[in-house]
């Protein structure tokens, strides 16, 4: 992982948690071959481990291959909401968690 390559490392995304792209307002260019070009997407893999989805890639240079950044997306059901979260220098961190239910209990307004 190259800190060279990112404006800010692991920027806060608040919920936005990204299983597939780069985050490219946050790129500066890579800083082996100076070119600020596409960021390609290699190594991509895919893990359920116990309900656990694990999706892991790495941020690549389309022109001198350099490992910008490695990227780490998670997702899991635990009890009655879906949590997800994003882990990468580039494309920064998140979590998010939603209600699998039609209405989300933790919205509810008390009735008395």
């Amino acid at each position: 992982m190259c800190a060279g390559c990112v404006q800010k490392e692991y920027p806060e995304r608040g919920n936005t948690c990204l299983e597939n792209g780069s985050f490219l307002l946050n790129y500066v260019g890579c800083a082996e071959c100076s070119k600020r070009d596409f960021v390609l997407i290699t190594n991509r893999t895919q893990d359920d481990d116990d309900g656990e989805e694990i999706v892991t890639y790495d941020h690549v240079c389309q022109n001198c291959h350099h490992i910008i950044a490695q990227h780490e997306y998670t997702f899991t059901v635990v009890d009655d909401y879906q949590e997800y979260t994003m882990l990468c220098m580039l494309c920064g961190k998140a979590e998010d968690t939603i209600s699998i239910l039609p209405d989300d209990p933790r919205q509810m307004a008390p009735l008395f």
